[in-house]
């Protein structure tokens, strides 16, 4: 019983602390011209009867404000963080919630006056006592009242009221005795939170009122009520049961049948059935259920569509992959002072990217190289298409030039050639394609190397280790049937080493969005120009897929080298 006075009385405590932490956060909402207001509207109204005394202040850099008017304590110590509890106040003991927000502290305070102790539980006698350091010895004449709290003694301080022999209830009965307990405590000061200070909070009262306060009635007429609800409660339990046990065979006999339902429905998707449904006869979580196993094998059913038709194009594009390596040369061209490595590496399994070289005569050779606008089936198709009318034509120009000529070594105008091929693309393909193309004739006796090079990357010549990018004659092929294209010549001497390349090079980019870039790529090359031809293109494509640092390939990749010898 004493502890359960003394919880009592310490649980009220905490809520009006509690209370006047909500004072001050009322007060950190508030702008500083409204404080003087927030703290008058708070204080004549609901605090002012709770805490008799109350007071608030409220301290920022402009200044400090107080309530009630004519507050002598002054703002506490700086020093203070968020803090609650008991305080010490010029030697009296205070109910207090200090708090800090944006640069400002608010206080609010009550003094633990009497009359405040008395009603924080009814029937119930609270009082504080400070204590005081017990300096003086055994023999002094002090109170017989000591305390040890941390390790050193104290006494009561002497007081106006006697805290032992308050005024309590009138006893109901004989075993109505007095309860009493007491705790004592250090409490900080107000003015520096290092100093602490004794207090001694006790709580007197009696079994009656305790039996009153936790149960809100008396002990007769909880006598009277017990029958009663005992009698309604197994009533309740009663009907409860026979409720519980008719939806029990209910519910029992529901899921049976739709696991049965179920069952059948899997025994159906294991025999490769997968057009089998459930009849959905419950709105419910069961009938969900039943909707949800309808939905998976529907959609199981369309993924083996799915599946197949894939698997369908997959084979197809295999077939289309094959045939596009046949359009690839197999066989370079037999030059004595030239010689020929390129590779193409498509991103994916068909590729818009096309080289091609072609033998004219013993002595001189066709070089070419182009990427079609897009990836994948469409790509290629017009690459393919693209490899057919240039063979064709290259068949054509050199009869022509032949019957023109007269002679057994016909020339070749590659501007004439591409702007050919132009107006034929445009004519048999849709309006949206067009491929970059450079196409060039190399001599092998006077080293001479022709070329046009429409809107394709422009090559790169290496020579003596010193990069040299070459010329752009024209706009891309396929695009507009009026284009117009110039030719270009380069003499080759023994060591030059020419680089076409597409754009799957040099436009791939890092996980920060930094482009391979064309200089990095001619740095690369011009620094192992020495080397083997087929090791050089190997490093290059290397190191273009450390750059993007990614298992998918972003663009078909396609190199040609030429080296003369």
């Amino acid at each position: 019983g004493n502890q359960i006075t003394l919880f009592l009385a310490t649980s009220e405590l905490e809520r009006r602390v509690d209370t006047l932490k909500f004072a001050n956060q009322s007060l950190a909402k508030a702008k500083p011209a409204e404080w003087k207001y927030v703290m008058q509207g708070m204080g004549a109204g609901y605090y002012d009867s709770e805490f008799p005394g109350v007071g608030f202040i409220a301290r920022n850099e402009d200044g400090v404000v107080k309530w009630p008017p004519g507050l002598g304590a002054q703002a506490p110590s700086e020093k203070w963080k968020d803090a609650s509890g008991m305080v010490s106040l010029d030697g009296a003991p205070y109910l207090w919630a200090h708090t800090l927000k944006d640069g400002a502290d608010f206080t609010s305070f009550a003094p633990l006056t009497p009359k405040f102790l008395a009603s924080l539980v009814p029937g119930v006698v609270v009082s504080a006592v400070e204590m005081v350091r017990d300096q003086s010895g055994a023999a002094s004449t002090a109170p017989a009242v000591r305390f040890d709290l941390d390790g050193r003694p104290y006494r009561l301080k002497r007081a106006q009221h006697d805290p032992f022999n308050a005024k309590l209830p009138p006893q109901v009965n004989r075993l109505d005795v007095d309860l009493g307990w007491f705790l004592p405590t250090l409490i900080a000061n107000w003015d520096s939170p290092d100093i602490r200070r004794g207090l001694l909070l006790s709580v007197n009262t009696r079994p009656s009122v305790l039996l009153n306060t936790l149960t809100s009635q008396k002990l007769s007429e909880l006598n009277s009520f017990l029958p009663i609800a005992l009698l309604v409660v197994a009533i309740l339990f009663l009907i409860v049961e026979l409720v519980a046990l008719v939806i029990g065979i209910s519910l029992t006999r529901t899921i049976t049948r739709a696991v049965f339902d179920l069952y059948g429905g899997t025994q159906k998707v294991i025999e490769g059935d997968f057009s089998h449904r459930i009849p959905v006869q419950r709105n419910d979580q069961l009938g969900e259920l039943t909707t949800s196993f309808n939905v998976m094998t529907g959609n199981v059913e369309r993924l083996l569509a799915v599946a197949t038709e894939k698997e369908r194009m997959e084979s197809e594009l295999e077939i289309a992959r094959e045939v596009q390596n046949q359009l690839y040369p197999r066989v370079v061209p037999a030059m004595k002072k030239l010689r020929l490595t390129a590779i193409c590496k498509p991103a994916r399994t068909v590729s818009g990217d096309y080289y091609d070289y072609l033998s004219i005569d013993e002595n001189r050779m066709a070089l070419s190289i182009g990427d079609v606008a897009g990836k994948g089936i469409s790509a290629a198709l017009l690459m393919a298409t693209l490899q057919s009318s240039i063979r064709a034509q290259m068949r054509s120009a050199v009869q022509f030039a032949a019957a023109v000529d007269g002679a057994p070594k016909p020339c070749i105008s590659t501007s004439r050639f591409v702007s050919e091929l132009n107006r034929h693309v445009h004519a048999f393909t849709s309006p949206e394609k067009y491929s970059t193309f450079c196409f060039g004739v190399y001599d092998d006796v006077t080293g001479v190397f022709s070329y046009t090079n429409a809107g394709h990357l422009p090559p790169i010549l290496i020579r003596d280790g010193v990069p040299t990018t070459l010329d752009v004659n024209g706009m891309v092929v396929g695009a507009f049937p009026f284009a117009k294209y110039d030719e270009s010549s380069l003499q080759l001497r023994p060591g030059d080493l020419l680089l076409c390349y597409t754009d799957g090079i040099t436009e791939p980019e890092n996980a920060y969005g930094e482009m391979f870039g064309e200089e990095r790529m001619i740095d690369l090359v011009a620094k192992n120009s020495g080397g083997d031809d087929a090791k050089l293109i190997d490093l290059v494509i290397e190191a273009v897929e450390q750059w993007y640092g990614s298992n998918e390939q972003f663009d078909d990749m396609t190199i040609l080298l030429a080296r003369k010898q």
